[in-house]
Formats: structure tokens, C-alpha cells, sequence
């Protein structure tokens, strides 16, 4: 199988007309020059105000994506470097070396925190200490945050492999797979675990709910179809976590579409063509979309209706939008953080961090929500 980096992918697309184009213009890390300028940020009238609570730094991303992990006020968050770090209400409560280089973001909760490397090793620590308790390992690099629930540490491989560990001791108890196609996106996209199913997509535009009791799939659904002449062009990749609420499942693919679906049968509700590598939000009135373009979108969650579309951030490089009651906040790849209105889009809001790039989901937190660049700053942020 191959696997191509959003860089790498740039490089051999140089030449292409469509897919080439595309991609060069909104990868926010590409070190080609874009073909069209990134949107300049214009003045506003403000109709709220986004207030930093507290800041830290855990150190760089590098080259990859690393997402924090939220556990009531406890924040756990890693570094390429191998460092891993707990902030209690923005108070380091301890900060451990790996050892080793990592690869993703942290997954955890009020007992464990688990990391994983490109060599394919999940290392886990105790949450209260940060002193290792097992180690153990896939088949291929891990570039996602895992998700723990329902006694497991269940961590997405780079080869679309998705494996069950039992949290207690490392032990494997079940693998996912299914065949890919010949090309891929390289990306960070890991899995969601709710009410006993790990949701998760894959390369060719589908997305798969698996029992957490035994692996076995639930119900899969075509969230986009790969189309065009070339393995290029047919690229169709969910590169981001599906969102589930109430009755709906959805997820976004890149070259593709937004679909969702009926959580139980997995029978499709809607679908719309947009290309997100992004993801996607919802609440209970709206779907919210970064799409490749830099636009953000919103769509009515039971019928698919187009409601706004902010298209004042183009190419900024986006971050996954966060819904948070009447706003909706997203990063871009300059470090700012930009609140729109749930009702038509409008800015209400904007705050600079460290300049760097965010490139990991803003997460919500008690009273706000936390973003972490690609400069190894975290800020926990309030709205008011």
C-alpha cells in the first residue's frame, strides 16, 4: 500500500491541473508558493470577546498533529520530543519524558494516558503519576490520538489497521481491518468510541461502526465514492473524526463528500459535495464544515439545507470547527482563532496565539474550549 503526507502529496501532484492545483493552494504547511493568497484578515465589529484563562507549553509538533486529551480539568498533551504533560486547571501537575520520539496525540482518561510512535510502539502511563504501567505495539506508525473506553486502548495504525488493547495490561484483544486502496493520504485521523462502537473511517470514502465486544463490524457506510481516471484523482479519504448526536453518524472526506447517517442501521440521511480534510461539528440544529477551500459552512442537521457560509478565511488553512452553543469557533494555520455566529456565520469574535499553525481539533472544556499549536502552545479560551 502507499501512503502519501499532504507534503509528499504536493510534490508529486506539481503537475497535475485539478487535484495538484487544489491541494498546493490549501495546505497551510506546503513550502510551495500558493497560486492564490491566503484571505487578509479584515476589522469587524465585534459582538463577543475571547479571553485566554490560562497558557502553557509542552513543545513542538513538528511535522505532525498532536491533540490533547480532556479529562474533566485535567488536560494531558505531548510533544514530538517524547514529552507528555498534565495540566490541572492550567497547573502543571507533572511532565515525564517518553523516551522516545511520538508521533500523536494523547488519549486518556481518569486512569490512563497512551501515546503512540512511528515504530508502531502504544506506550501507556498512569494518569495520576505519569509513571509507565505497559508498552506494547502495532503494525505500523501511529499518528492519531487513541481513544480509551470500555476497558480498552483502542489505537488507529497507519496501515488502517485498528486495534483493541486491553487498558489493564497492553494485552491485544482484537484487530480491525479492511483492504485500502493503492494510494492513501498519510493523515492523523483516529477513531470515535460512544455507547460501545468505535466509529471510524477509512481510505475509499468509508466509514465503519465496530462492536468494541469483539471488532466485528456493525454497519458500514459510503461516506464518498472515489471517482476520476487516475489513482490520484480517485483519492477519497476520511482524514478526520466522525461526529455522532442523537440519531446521526457523519463524517467528511477529502475529494469527496459530507454524509450522514441513521446511528443504529447506518442507512444514509443525507450527503453533500465538500471536500474537507479538516472534519466536520454538529449540534442541534447545524452541521458545521472547514472545507478545503477555507470556507466554513453550515447545514441543517435533519435535511442537508445549505444555512450560511463564511467564505472570508479562504486558504487559511482551517482547523476542524467546534460548536459551542450560539458560536462556532475555528483555528488556522497562523494561529488565530476565529468565533463565528451559529445564526448566519458572521465574525463575533478573534484572538491571536503564538503564530503557529492550529492544526489539531480545538476540544471543548469545562467553561470554554483548549487549542494546541503546532508551536507546542496550549490555551484554554472563554467567550464572553
Amino acid at each position: 500500500m502507499k501512503r502519501l503526507s499532504a507534503l509528499a502529496l504536493v510534490a508529486v501532484l506539481a503537475g497535475c491541473s485539478s487535484i495538484g492545483d487544489t491541494i498546493d493552494k490549501v495546505n497551510p504547511f506546503s513550502t510551495s508558493v500558493p497560486k492564490v493568497k491566503a484571505a487578509e484578515l479584515t476589522p469587524f465589529d465585534a459582538s463577543a470577546q475571547l479571553r485566554i484563562r490560562w497558557q502553557a507549553n509542552v513543545g513542538g509538533a513538528g511535522e505532525f498533529v498532536f491533540t490533547p486529551a480532556v479529562v474533566g480539568k485535567s488536560i494531558y498533551a505531548a510533544a514530538r520530543d517524547g514529552t507528555i504533560a498534565r495540566f490541572d486547571d492550567g497547573n502543571q501537575v507533572w511532565r515525564i519524558s517518553a523516551g522516545q520520539a511520538i508521533s500523536g496525540g494523547v488519549g486518556a482518561d481518569a486512569k490512563l494516558v497512551v501515546v503512540g510512535t512511528l515504530k508502531g510502539d502504544v506506550l501507556a502511563y498512569d494518569a495520576a503519576t505519569g509513571r509507565e504501567i505497559w508498552k506494547t505495539r502495532t503494525t505500523s506508525d501511529i499518528l492519531a490520538a487513541p481513544a480509551l473506553g470500555d476497558g480498552l486502548v483502542l489505537v488507529r495504525s497507519g496501515d488502517s489497521r485498528v486495534f483493541a488493547f486491553d487498558a489493564a495490561d497492553g494485552r491485544r484483544r482484537w484487530v480491525y481491518q479492511r483492504n485500502t486502496p493503492a494510494l492513501t493520504l498519510r493523515s492523523q485521523v483516529g477513531v470515535l468510541l460512544a455507547d460501545h462502537v468505535v466509529f471510524a473511517g477509512f481510505p475509499g470514502g468509508k466509514m465503519v461502526a465496530v462492536n468494541t465486544g469483539n471488532g466485528s463490524a456493525m454497519w458500514e457506510g459510503t461516506v464518498a465514492q472515489p471517482k476520476g481516471a487516475t489513482e490520484l484523482e480517485r483519492v477519497a479519504d476520511i482524514t478526520s473524526l466522525p461526529v455522532i448526536s442523537g440519531r446521526l453518524a457523519c463524517a467528511a472526506a477529502f475529494q469527496g463528500r459530507i454524509s450522514c447517517f441513521d446511528l443504529n442501521s447506518g442507512s444514509p440521511m443525507w450527503a453533500k459535495d465538500i471536500s474537507s480534510r479538516a472534519g466536520i461539528d454538529l449540534d442541534d440544529r447545524n452541521v458545521y464544515v472547514s472545507d478545503d477551500k477555507g470556507n466554513v459552512q453550515a447545514f441543517d442537521r435533519e435535511s442537508g439545507g445549505s444555512i450560511w457560509k463564511q467564505d472570508k478565511l479562504t486558504l487559511r488553512g482551517l482547523s476542524r470547527p467546534l460548536a459551542l452553543g450560539s458560536r462556532v469557533a475555528v483555528g488556522d494555520a497562523q494561529g488565530v482563532v476565529h468565533l463565528l455566529r451559529r445564526d448566519d456565520g458572521a465574525f463575533a469574535a478573534r484572538l491571536a496565539t503564538d503564530g503557529t499553525a492550529i492544526a489539531a481539533d480545538p476540544l471543548r472544556i469545562a467553561g470554554g474550549f483548549l487549542v494546541q499549536t503546532t508551536g507546542g502552545g496550549l490555551y484554554a479560551l472563554s467567550v464572553e
